[in-house]
């Protein structure tokens, strides 16, 4: 058995581009729309998986070993709801800190602040929860950070 990827449904592409690519820096390595099915699939992976797997994405298929989150837009609307069965991602972040702020300033949630300066939780535009983790040692404590509430629920 192999990890192949993870799905998110989404109801506005450019919204979850703009959260997964532009905030947090996964780059799109295919995407692909299906007339008959009426969805496209985008396929999307952080830049350091890409470099390990050698990826150069004229490949016909995704490289085995190479994570990804596969964005699926159905062309029909649909509510997603909000539903709770699905944890969520993980990310190991160089900067939480640094991710943290730029996804605020965006103005995606920051359900769990980086107090500890190594653990928080973002919510996606699809109502999912990202947890990233700081890299290596944790960052020491600070503001805004440090004093920051929860919001909602992750």
């Amino acid at each position: 058995m192999e990890y192949l990827h993870a799905m998110v449904r989404t109801p506005s592409i450019e919204e979850s581009l703009r959260f997964w690519s532009e905030g947090l820096g996964l780059k799109e390595i295919r995407r692909m729309e299906n007339e008959k099915g009426r969805f496209t699939l985008i396929f999307l992976a952080t830049p350091k998986d890409i470099e390990r797997r050698g990826f150069k994405g004229d490949e016909k298929k995704l490289p085995a070993g190479l994570p990804c989150i596969e964005l699926t837009y159905n062309w029909e609307p649909e509510d997603y709801g909000n539903a709770r069965n699905f944890g969520h991602f993980a990310y190991r972040v160089e900067d939480v800190y640094a991710v943290c702020a730029r996804l605020q300033a965006m103005g995606y949630t920051i359900a769990r602040p980086p107090r500890d300066g190594h653990m928080a939780f973002v919510i996606s535009p699809e109502r999912i929860s990202l947890e990233l983790l700081q890299s290596g040692e944790p960052q020491e404590p600070a503001e805004p950070w440090a004093s920051m509430e929860n919001t909602g629920s992750w």
